[in-house]
């Protein structure tokens, strides 16, 4: 062997071990040193978090910083699964004056999801059997938000003025048809908007849900004079259905705190029957009013949601962490708010896949940061609330890659 051959066999065998301990790295993301909040592992503290592939692959402490190419530190932050929001919507098109189904007031879902740490979108009822084909090509499939749908009983979904009126278009089996058809997308019907002293429309979506397994979201229009929300909810709907817009006070709906501050007892009752209030912020159907004295008497949401449209978005709800900001200003701790957007939702509507953070589920992940300073939160009415918390999302994840990153805890400096 040649003195050449002696210097260059160790330079190989020094390249090989450096190769192979790279390909070798047991993880490709792990994050470290963040408050975790996992409701449904009953997990509350500070543990590291590993993802490979797209899955979650080791929850524990200590895992070595050499065990993963990325290293996120999460010091500081709360780590959570990534949130889910039951009411957005998302059927963007451009069809003139069809409102909410294919036209230019609902959302793309990848430009207002991940931004706010949203990994899981559902669609409240844009499209309905007629048009949910053309939803899941357009919307669902082009997306890298998981997007999920409420289909609306409406067959021609939420177009707005006098088609969601036309009961004659409220079909209970071909909507469980279609649902049935795309269990992997459709998650809930949806009834919305319904002006009437009817409770026809009502049925049709619950016979609709009673034919797909499935939970139905009513958001109700208004009535005069107005439909009992007692009837509503003691005689109408099934455990696990869901109330939206729970904090609203609008013209034709009852209110669920009365003239005289109180939460109504039959409210009381319909969640402890397991009705789900989730509060479907909205451009119109969040008021402090309500929601404070709610709050104060114990009567919390279940679920929290947007109702996102270019209307909220750019009024007082602006994104999901601003309206779980306003619930800890109420003095919601800090676990229930990330449940009310995670697990809790993720049962809502029957996808217990998503929500948590269980070795070898998806790896969709949100970290979050707690701010604290002098903040104030706006009512649909217009009406202020002041706080001194505010989440702000610093990092989300969505099935094993980085889709987000503020300040930019998952790379390296520019000049090392």
């Amino acid at each position: 062997m040649t003195n050449m051959n002696k210097k260059i066999k160790p330079l190989i065998w020094v390249i090989l071990w450096c190769t192979l301990g790279v390909n070798a790295q047991e993880f490709d993301i792990l994050i470290k040193n963040g408050h975790v909040l996992d409701a449904k592992n009953g997990i509350d503290k500070v543990i590291d978090i590993a993802i490979k592939g797209d899955a979650i692959a080791k929850v524990g402490s200590n895992i070595s910083k050499n065990s993963a190419g990325t290293v996120i530190d999460a010091e500081g932050l709360y780590v959570s699964p990534g949130l889910i929001d039951i009411h957005s919507h998302n059927f963007h098109g451009t069809e003139p004056n069809a409102y909410l189904s294919n036209s230019f007031t609902a959302l793309p879902p990848d430009g207002f999801s991940f931004r706010a740490g949203v990994t899981t979108l559902v669609d409240a009822g844009g499209a309905g059997w007629r048009n949910f084909q053309l939803f899941k090509d357009q919307v669902i499939d082009r997306s890298k938000t998981r997007v999920l749908s409420f289909i609306n009983i409406v067959g021609s979904g939420m177009k707005g003025g006098a088609l969601e009126q036309n009961l004659f278009d409220m079909d209970a089996k071909l909507t469980a048809m279609v649902a049935k058809q795309n269990k992997a997308h459709v998650v809930g019907v949806k009834l919305a908007h319904y002006s009437g002293f009817d409770w026809t429309p009502t049925e049709k979506a619950v016979e609709a849900g009673k034919l797909a397994d499935i939970p139905v979201m009513i958001d109700f229009g208004g009535s005069q004079p107005e439909l009992s929300l007692e009837t509503l909810f003691m005689e109408k709907l099934r455990p696990g259905d869901i109330f939206t817009h729970a904090y609203a006070h609008v013209n034709g709906r009852m209110p669920i705190v009365g003239d005289d501050g109180k939460v109504a007892d039959f409210a009381r009752e319909a969640q402890k029957k397991g009705i789900i209030f989730d509060v479907g912020h909205g451009g119109g159907s969040f008021l402090f009013a309500q929601a404070v004295p709610a709050m104060k008497q114990g009567f919390k949401p279940n679920t929290i949601s947007t109702d996102l449209h270019t209307g909220s978005m750019n009024a007082g709800m602006k994104d999901i962490t601003n309206i779980m900001s306003k619930f800890l200003n109420m003095n919601m701790p800090v676990s229930e708010v990330i449940a009310t957007t995670t697990w809790n939702s993720a049962k809502a509507i029957k996808r217990e896949d998503l929500g948590h953070l269980t070795e070898g589920a998806v790896a969709d992940i949100t970290l979050l940061n707690l701010r604290e300073g002098d903040f104030g939160f706006i009512d649909t009415q217009r009406k202020r609330m002041k706080g001194d918390k505010k989440f702000e999302c610093e990092l989300t994840i969505r099935a094993g890659k980085v889709v987000y990153d503020l300040n930019g805890l998952a790379v390296g400096d520019w000049d090392n």
